[in-house]
């Protein structure tokens, strides 16, 4: 993944234009989410190496066009950053049937989305927020006109995939905005053939997994461990939903995975540093995607620019909080009914362009735990002695295992070990994961160690007095640098 900058910070209210549509912030880049988002993500990555303008210019006219906000009234009023709603459909069309048997591909496609996501940019050009939209969800969709049959419809209820189906990309955005109340800016849209041409050019994307995956509908097979997966491989990994228990959710979790993956893979490989390498390939990926008529070369060369500043920490991963699973409804079948508290406060962050992952750095009432934006589980910590007290390392190390970290349960003693403050080394790309143990050790400070790698290092000082109880924010959010292999 590219170097890390420092921290993202919060980005800076900037007064919005008093007259006239509001541009849309910044169109800067900063990936991280699923299935076939992931191919125009990839091309986003790629403008990153600051390939010429007239290669990135040549590639406008490759990119299908959409009008998907066309007669579009009463849309919510726009907020800071920029908001891109990602579509990934079932199209197979190109795929051969060599490779629609080996990768479970057959049937007949419902020409609805696969995979949906909002890619929130920060304007400060130094976070990515993607949410994931559960296909199966219950929606409401605003008046509109069936796309198929030409009848006009009231407002009613379906899955979101169907909104698709029904109304093409029009009524999707239409209906995302409805149930969101958030703008978006731009509409990207996927299909099977070019997330695989795409994962193919990179020449295969790494993913771990800690439990065998198996799922007889896709044909996924994986053992637990580290994997080289293909594009069809790839295409099992992020559609399985019988892998596990989890039906869609997991699969969107694993989706996300995925996408940050994808992201260090792209941004690691020889692409980026031949122009016409990154011209040749990214036309053969982009047959496939579609766009709204302003996202062009401007765009990509701008997302390009200001993924430079990003860090794998800089992107956040969730999905829209559930309030009750199964919810069946006559006609439609089983559903998710989105927990509308929680939601609501989710997409009201996008709006207000805040980070999901901590919107609140401070006690919650009642001096409980501090929130944080990484959960203690997925921190790895070992521990140093710093003083000559007896048995202080170890007091510490039960007492961060305690609130949740990951110690490695057995502390040493440092090196130095009249050591006044206690320290916490870490490698950049773990900065929020040595901001959110941080806060377990009040008083500490941060020192950065390039290479480190994902283990923090605690070197006790004599100034510690406690470990406080720590929790992940309302929204489950999973960082970039959480989401990977490490």
């Amino acid at each position: 993944m590219p170097a890390s900058p420092a921290s993202p910070r919060p980005p800076q209210r900037r007064p919005r234009p008093s007259s006239g549509r509001p541009r849309p912030p910044v169109r800067r880049k900063k990936p991280r989410w699923a299935m076939r988002a992931v191919t125009t993500l990839s091309v986003v990555v790629l403008a990153a190496a600051g390939i010429g303008h007239a290669v990135v210019t040549s590639l406008d006219a490759d990119i299908a066009r959409v009008d998907p906000f066309k007669d579009m009234k009463n849309r919510p009023q726009a907020g800071h950053g920029m908001n891109v709603l990602l579509v990934g459909t079932d199209a197979r069309e190109k795929i051969s049937e060599a490779e629609r048997r080996k990768y479970r591909l057959g049937g007949a496609p419902c020409h609805c989305t696969d995979t949906m996501m909002i890619v929130h940019i920060s304007e400060d050009r130094q976070r990515a927020s993607v949410v994931s939209l559960p296909r199966d969800s219950y929606a409401e969709t605003p008046p509109h006109t069936d796309r198929t049959t030409g009848r006009r419809h009231g407002g009613h209820v379906i899955k979101l995939n169907a909104a698709y189906a029904e109304g093409g990309p029009n009524l999707t955005v239409r209906t995302v905005e409805h149930m969101t109340r958030v703008k978006i800016d731009h509409y990207l849209e996927i299909d099977f053939t070019s997330f695989m041409k795409t994962v193919d050019v990179l020449g295969g994307v790494e993913i771990c997994t800690t439990r065998p995956l198996k799922d007889s509908y896709t044909g996924l097979d994986l053992s637990a461990g580290t994997h080289e997966l293909g594009g069809g491989e790839a295409l099992q990994y992020v559609r399985s939903r019988h892998a596990d228990g989890s039906s869609d959710l997991g699969r969107m979790q694993r989706q996300q995975r995925f996408m940050a993956a994808l992201i260090a893979q792209s941004t690691s490989s020889g692409v980026l540093l031949n122009p016409m390498k990154f011209r040749d390939i990214t036309r053969a990926v982009l047959g496939s995607v579609r766009a709204d008529k302003e996202f062009g070369t401007g765009e990509l060369l701008d997302l390009g620019r200001a993924m430079r500043n990003f860090s794998p920490s800089s992107s956040e991963f969730t999905t829209v909080p559930i309030g009750r699973m199964g919810y069946a409804v006559k006609g439609i079948g089983s559903t998710l009914k989105w927990d509308d508290a929680k939601a609501g406060r989710l997409f009201r962050a996008l709006r207000e362009d805040e980070p999901l992952s901590v919107r609140r750095a401070a006690k919650s009432k009642g001096g409980g735990p501090v929130r944080v934006e990484v959960a203690p589980q997925q921190i790895r910590v070992q521990v140093e002695n710093g003083t000559l007290t007896a048995g202080l390392g170890r007091k510490v190390d039960r007492a961060l295992a305690a609130t949740g970290f990951r110690t490695t349960r057995v502390p040493v003693n440092a090196p130095d070990r009249e050591t006044l403050r206690t320290v916490i080394a870490y490698d950049p790309r773990w900065d929020r994961s040595a901001r959110s143990l941080a806060a377990a050790l009040p008083g500490s400070s941060l020192r950065v160690v390039r290479g480190q790698g994902a283990v923090l290092k605690v070197t006790v000082g004599a100034d510690y007095r406690e470990v406080r109880k720590v929790r992940v924010g309302e929204f489950g959010v999973t960082t970039g640098d959480q989401a990977g292999c490490k």
